[in-house]
């Protein structure tokens, strides 16, 4: 999957779970600040993540997430190492 792809579906899933404006959603939106995300939209955001990817998310790799482009950063190095 493309990071286009990625940031795709992230954006799609910000609209649909937490009805974020479409047009708030930028690379370098910050997903508490300018998306009004709390802590429990954030586990949200990761469970159904784990749902699309397939894949475990380990919570330390979210730890330094601040912006939509950093969500797509961390999908893109998950569905890039291999399983384990």
């Amino acid at each position: 999957m493309q990071k286009q792809e990625i940031y795709q579906q992230i954006s799609e899933l910000l609209i649909k779970l937490f009805e974020v404006d479409e047009s708030d959603i930028k690379p370098d939106a910050k997903l508490y600040e300018d998306l009004e995300l709390d802590s429990i939209d954030a586990v949200d955001l990761v469970v159904h993540l784990q749902k699309t990817t397939g894949r475990k998310i380990k919570p330390e790799m979210f730890k330094s997430v601040r912006t939509v482009q950093d969500v797509v950063d961390a999908i893109d190095e998950l569905l890039n190492t291999p399983a384990e």
